[in-house]
């Protein structure tokens, strides 16, 4: 009966080819545990990057307006007297929102809101019986600008600076307003400052100063008229969120 031989592997090969299937499982393995592993996030969406560009502040100003005189305008056959107009110092609310697309790129909508007694001084004392003392009158303040914070962050803060222009309502109040109509001044002003978030938050703080320049409001009455413009300096402080 012929006798056949088969080789058998040696036992050192037979030994190495699990491990070397081993090997390469765990080669073409690892590069999905580590995807598997680690934490994925999404993408932002446009809307979410289009949002991350604006924030929104509110701010106490003050209210410091400069004092303006000249000749009233009434009619022509009566005495003109030197009229001065003395705006009162307040406080009032600043609301921004700003929308900043890139450092040198940026718009802001600005509402303010404060109170202000316009007080009348004539000299001479006019001679028929027209409006003297004061009118108090709630001050609105609706403006659109242009926005940009420099590159450099001194102490870590980032400046901002701009400009730009919009309308400012005096509307007599019931009590005090001496029954005034209410009357629109077209206004501009600029603005600087410097702003800083607080670490790992949305929120942050922002201090400024502000200057609107406008013409004395007359109310339609010509014996309140002097064509000159009043500057009311706003220094602010308070506090932004971006979205």
């Amino acid at each position: 009966m012929p006798i056949s031989f088969r080789r058998s592997a040696p036992a050192g090969a037979r030994a190495f080819a699990p491990a070397l299937l081993l090997c390469l499982f765990s080669l073409s393995a690892a590069p999905a545990i580590g995807q598997d592993s680690s934490p994925t996030s999404a993408a932002p969406t446009a809307t979410q990057k289009f949002m991350e560009r604006f924030d929104l502040g509110i701010s106490a100003s003050g209210n410091l307006n400069t004092s303006v005189s000249g000749i009233e305008k009434r009619d022509a056959n009566t005495t003109h007297s030197l009229l001065t107009i003395k705006p009162s110092n307040s406080v009032g609310e600043l609301v921004t929102i700003r929308y900043t697309q890139k450092p040198y790129v940026g718009f802001e909508f600005n509402f303010g809101n404060a109170r202000s007694n316009q007080k009348y001084t004539f000299v001479p004392s006019p001679s028929q019986n027209i409006l003297v003392g004061g009118a108090q009158t709630n001050v609105r303040e609706l403006t659109l600008g242009y926005v940009a914070h420099p590159g450099f962050r001194p102490f870590g803060l980032q400046p901002f600076l701009g400009a730009g222009g919009g309308t400012i309502r005096f509307k007599p109040t019931p009590g005090g307003g001496q029954g005034l109509p209410y009357q629109y001044r077209a206004a501009y002003y600029y603005t600087l400052g410097v702003e800083g978030n607080f670490p790992d938050s949305h929120f942050g703080m922002r201090l400024g100063f502000r200057q609107l320049i406008f013409l004395a409001p007359d109310f339609e009455q010509n014996y309140l008229t002097i064509t000159r413009r009043v500057r009311t300096s706003e220094p602010n402080i308070g506090f932004f969120v971006r979205f």
